[in-house]
């Protein structure tokens, strides 16, 4: 029986959701709706059922995916640009995760995509407030999902959702231990992360000057930027620090006359490539441009393709109350998390590989250059675990799928690295089939 999402207009439709799947946008059984997460804080989640032959949707792991910026929408920009059974176009997808699993996207923190605040004091300040929205998330979800609560839970994020996913998979493992909720939360793998971000920028001048994209003058002067935001992070100016890696972005880009940040062989127009994320000669209006809009395709103005799809065809087909605009807050949530953008969370990753059953994981594409595969290498190496020597004396093997080799990975206890070849920062657009690879080692489907 389907029985249709009932709305309370007053409340812009918040915290009430079917029990059962319906019709949503696009192929198969859908259901979507708000949690409450906090007063004047109401997170939006969309569920989609796998398509798989199955009798019944739980014989099937679910998968949450969390998108970064921190603004960047995970309806938006992950179903529809990554792994969603319906592309930017509408055309549908052949590597969507939907066909082995269900999937659970999340407009995360609350302001991005279709989640909201009634006031913008009610916006996240720091990661621990996001990951405790997200556990609130995850309660009022099973709560009109009971059945799901037995059925295996992998956690997958891209960017900054390395920051946000490491410390939501500990608060919810810790929930569930304390008895608060029942879930069987069993990975976490962190894409493409912005875990330790000053280790992803001081990797933009090396991997640029070795693949010839700088010279040595460009090296030089995008690494004396870089060098002053660690300056700042030593001495914990965590504001000054997240506008001069906004500076040193201004530097790469005009050094390497328009590099893609998300994919180095990506082609561009170069300097008008570079003029025009850099017309408005804003510093904050770059860094949100190059975080949470994913403008990297300039030509085909995606973005805006993409905010009329969901202000559009998807806003109606899913009865989103006329008052929520998607996106529509998702520059002063990027803004609200300045102060804590530039702080690692390393470790809280040590605290799940120390401290918890989860299987953890880290994706790289190597052809990324925001979140680079080099910055990621080194802040694993920081690491302090259990298993560090098992993992520094682990042979690094080859991924193979298909006969093609598709990447590299070393595994020591409860983690696991992955390198992942023809891959830029969006791994499960850029090499489905390295992406396949993952989700069969977490999820066992894929």
């Amino acid at each position: 029986m389907r029985v249709e999402l009932i709305c309370t207009a007053i409340l812009l439709a918040i915290c009430v959701t079917a029990t059962t799947a319906k019709t949503g946008y696009g192929p198969g059984e859908q259901d979507w709706g708000y949690v409450d997460v906090r007063t004047g804080a109401h997170m939006f989640y969309w569920l989609y059922y796998t398509t798989a032959n199955v009798s019944k949707y739980t014989e099937r792991p679910l998968a949450i995916w969390l998108q970064g910026g921190p603004g960047a929408s995970s309806t938006g920009y992950g179903n529809f640009e990554e792994l969603g059974p319906l592309d930017l176009y509408g055309n549908y997808r052949n590597f969507t995760w939907v066909k082995d699993m269900n999937v659970l996207f999340i407009d995360n923190p609350v302001g991005s995509g279709y989640s909201y605040v009634d006031s913008v004091r009610y916006l996240t300040k720091n990661n621990n407030e996001i990951a405790l929205d997200l556990v609130r998330l995850m309660k009022g979800f099973y709560q009109q999902h009971p059945e799901f609560e037995s059925v295996p839970l992998h956690i997958f994020c891209e960017s900054y959702g390395g920051k946000m996913a490491p410390e939501f998979a500990l608060e919810l493992y810790y929930a569930i231990q304390r008895g608060e909720l029942r879930s069987n939360l069993t990975s976490v793998a962190l894409g493409d992360p912005w875990t330790s971000p000053i280790d992803s920028v001081l990797a933009w001048a090396p991997l640029l000057l070795q693949m010839g994209v700088v010279d040595q003058d460009g090296y030089e002067k995008i690494a004396a930027a870089a060098n002053k935001t660690e300056d700042l992070i030593n001495q914990e100016k965590w504001t000054q620090a997240t506008n001069q890696w906004g500076a040193t972005q201004s530097v790469l880009l005009r050094e390497s006359k328009g590099v893609d940040f998300y994919n180095i062989e990506t082609p561009t127009s170069g300097d008008a490539y570079a003029n025009v994320l850099l017309r408005s000669n804003n510093i904050k209006d770059l860094m949100y441009r190059t975080m949470v809009q994913y403008d990297y395709d300039i030509d085909e103005d995606r973005d805006q393709i993409l905010e009329d799809l969901m202000r559009g065809p998807v806003h109606k087909a899913l009865n989103i109350s006329s008052k929520v605009r998607w996106g529509s807050q998702s520059s002063v949530t990027f803004t609200r998390l300045s102060t804590d953008f530039m702080k690692p969370v390393i470790h809280i990753v040590e605290e799940l590989l120390n401290n918890t059953t989860l299987q953890v994981g880290v994706y790289s594409g190597q052809l990324d250059l925001i979140c680079a595969t080099p910055g990621t290498v080194n802040w694993i190496e920081k690491m302090q675990w259990n298993n560090k020597s098992s993992y520094e004396a682990a042979p690094r093997v080859g991924i193979s799928v298909n006969r093609i080799l598709e990447g590299y990975e070393k595994t020591a206890g409860n983690f696991t690295m992955f390198w992942i070849d023809r891959a830029g920062h969006m791994v499960p657009a850029d090499n489905p089939a390295g992406m396949s690879h993952i989700l069969r080692k977490y999820t066992n489907f894929g």
